[in-house]
């Protein structure tokens, strides 16, 4: 329910199409709460708004065309009153090499994974302020807690918007509205299968690293750990709490990552502290 009255929460959920994003518009209609929800291809919704035609307002979307996402905010305000959730989860991978991946290959994702979904938020974000309420959440990705070989551009992209949350969360506190970000590790989706593009070119020098990750990602299709459908019960439960969290870790494979990284961050800081703690400008001297 929401803070201020007992209507059921409203969701803007982009990448509704398959994987996280239809399991989580599921999970909220399941649970009686209100979803829009939006794919590049609205057909692929059809299930949703047949089984919820009261609840579930579902609309074709494409976030790298700003004119249409302010559309779709403006038509999911006037279905439901307001927007309480936006979660940005339309995205997709690039796999290869950085000196592999074409100027437009790299321009394509970013402007999907990051600016696609700053649009998003810019648009919302009026309607979120009036209310002084909502919750924004950001699907992140375990590249960021730390990326690998082949993930350069991808990563990069998780990372960007994960810089971008951190500073709307310290702006939007004290205006009501919450940010969270969820690192999901590898879940059974079609991420994999359907939304991974690889690079335009070859190079092999680099078959023993990037090479290696992306042949090891197409053996992972259909056997990755994480369970959607639970993952979508955790962004919920996160998104109820009077205390959500900036950072939501999905899954064991992530959460042991992330507690690898800080291990080995303060193992490297604390060897290298000598060299560069002392930097700054001598204090000056106190006089007798």
């Amino acid at each position: 329910m929401n803070d201020s009255d007992s209507l059921p929460r409203v969701w803007l959920i982009t990448g509704c199409s398959s994987g996280f994003g239809f399991a989580l518009a599921s999970a909220v209609l399941a649970r009686g709460g209100r979803v829009v929800a939006t794919a590049r291809n609205a057909a692929a919704l059809s299930e949703l708004a047949a089984q919820f035609p009261e609840d579930c307002l579902t609309l074709e979307l494409d976030v790298t065309d700003a004119v249409r996402v302010r559309c779709v905010v403006a038509q999911a305000v006037e279905a439901f009153g307001r927007i309480d959730v936006v979660v940005n989860n339309a995205g997709y991978g690039l796999v290869g090499a950085f000196e592999e991946l074409g100027k437009e290959q790299i321009a394509r994702n970013f402007g999907t994974n990051f600016f696609g979904a700053l649009e998003v938020i810019r648009a919302a974000l009026p309607t979120l302020r009036a209310q002084g309420s909502g919750h924004i959440v950001n699907i992140s990705a375990a590249a960021v807690i730390s990326n690998y070989a082949g993930f350069s551009i991808y990563g990069a992209s998780k990372w960007a918007l994960e810089g971008v949350s951190e500073s709307l969360a310290a702006e939007l506190k004290p205006l009501g509205v919450k940010v969270t970000i969820v690192q999901p590790g590898p879940f059974r989706t079609d991420f994999i299968a359907r939304s991974l593009e690889q690079a335009g070119s070859h190079i092999a020098d680099y078959d023993r690293t990037s090479g290696k990750f992306g042949r090891f990602l197409e053996t992972m299709a259909g056997k990755q750990p994480g369970d959607p459908e639970k993952a979508a019960e955790a962004i919920i439960a996160a998104v109820e709490s009077k205390t959500p969290p900036l950072r939501l870790i999905l899954g064991k494979y992530a959460n042991e990552k992330t507690r690898k990284k800080f291990t080995d961050a303060e193992r490297e800081r604390a060897a290298w502290e000598h060299v560069g703690a002392p930097t700054d400008f001598a204090a000056p001297s106190q006089s007798a």
